[in-house]
């Protein structure tokens, strides 16, 4: 599941936000025109998707398209059968979708803080975003919230979540993704659909992405194929940490209590500085790898900067706790629901105490 357009291919950032779009599902106080909107926009997904052993036989469809659909199918096989996810109906079905996303999300934070402009739904808790099926009505919405002042991100998903009140299909906007996106995209979701905490976005997000990440190693080894490039992960994570350490310099100026016009002028250093910081790194580090310049030179404000970390906060805790279940996944499944009753600062608590030694502090 990846997301937001305009973002580099990177473990981190793609993950997150594509699986709960559909926080979209029955918001607790949202407008009748916007729930009208989200229940037309699943409607009609679940009015034109079609069985994937339909799409199969159907000699009409091209046979790309077919390999990644018996791949897909191979690996929602898999989740259930290895992984010990959910076995239902979702990701047995295909949408051919008219636009390039099946939803985009936009978020947004005031001009001066980091904290997100939170959207609460009955299911699945509050999230820092709010999700459109129509480019058109979430760029609206962004003008809106701009015109008041905030600052507004808006990114496309190609795969979201219901959490599974719906079987959800796999979509055409997932296919531009390669094997592995693909498969860890199904083992993410349907972690979702096992686990899920109200209100604990780091939680839920992080356990999924422990799940994706273990699930595609062991996904990989059933199919004699070679581990990951560990290279690529190296580099996902140093461009992480150094927008991580971008928020952190803005949240310290934020609560500084300067002026509004000393605020503007240190954010607006904050973002130049960084871009230096960026370019010292790439070329010490990575001088042929030009992969995040694109990013980095774009326009770049506070929320554009949420969904970094989000995804991978308490990752290194839950791979400890499945360590520690002797890697067995119903053992690891029982440790994560007992953590799960807790409250969230007893959870929080927990999770810090699973950290291993040395694991820097999550932002």
């Amino acid at each position: 599941m990846r997301f937001p357009t305009g973002l580099p291919p990177i473990r981190m950032m793609f993950r997150p936000i594509a699986t709960l779009a559909m926080g979209l599902v029955l918001s607790a106080c949202a407008t009748v025109g916007y729930y009208s909107h989200v229940a037309a926009g699943q409607s009609q997904l679940m009015l034109h998707r079609r069985d994937v052993a339909r799409v199969l036989d159907d000699p009409s469809v091209d046979a790309k398209l077919k390999r990644r659909l018996q791949l897909a199918q191979e690996a929602r096989a898999f989740a259930s059968s290895h992984l010990g996810l959910p076995q239902n109906r979702s990701y047995t079905s295909y949408v051919q979708l008219d636009r390039p996303y099946v939803v985009w999300n936009v978020f947004a934070t005031p001009r001066y803080s980091m904290d997100p402009i939170r959207h609460c739904f009955l299911f699945a808790g509050c999230v820092a975003y709010r999700g459109y099926f129509s480019h058109d009505k979430a760029k609206a919405e962004a003008a809106r919230l701009e015109k008041g002042g905030d600052d507004v991100y808006v990114g496309g998903v190609p795969a979201y979540s219901t959490l599974g009140w719906f079987a959800d299909p796999i979509m055409s906007s997932m296919m531009r993704w390669d094997d592995d996106e693909l498969a860890a995209t199904i083992f993410h979701e349907l972690a979702h659909q096992l686990i899920y905490v109200k209100d604990d976005s780091a939680f839920n997000e992080s356990f999924a992405s422990f799940v994706q990440e273990e699930g595609l190693r062991q996904w990989r080894q059933s199919r004699g194929l070679p581990p990951q490039d560990v290279l690529a992960k190296t580099m996902d994570d140093g461009f992480t940490w150094l927008v991580m350490d971008l928020r952190e310099r803005l949240k310290k100026l934020y609560a500084s209590g300067v002026d509004q016009a000393a605020m503007e002028a240190g954010k607006q250093r904050e973002i130049a500085d960084f871009r230096v910081r960026y370019a010292q790194w790439r070329d010490l580090d990575w001088p042929d790898d030009h992969r995040y310049d694109g990013w980095v030179s774009g326009p770049i404000n506070n929320a554009r900067l949420l969904p970094f970390g989000l995804y991978d906060r308490w990752t290194p805790a839950f791979a400890a706790l499945f360590k520690q279940s002797n890697q067995q996944w119903p053992d690891f499944y029982a440790g994560v629901r007992a953590l799960a009753r807790l409250s969230h600062a007893e959870r929080q608590q927990a999770l810090q105490r699973l950290l291993p030694p040395g694991t820097p502090p999550p932002a």
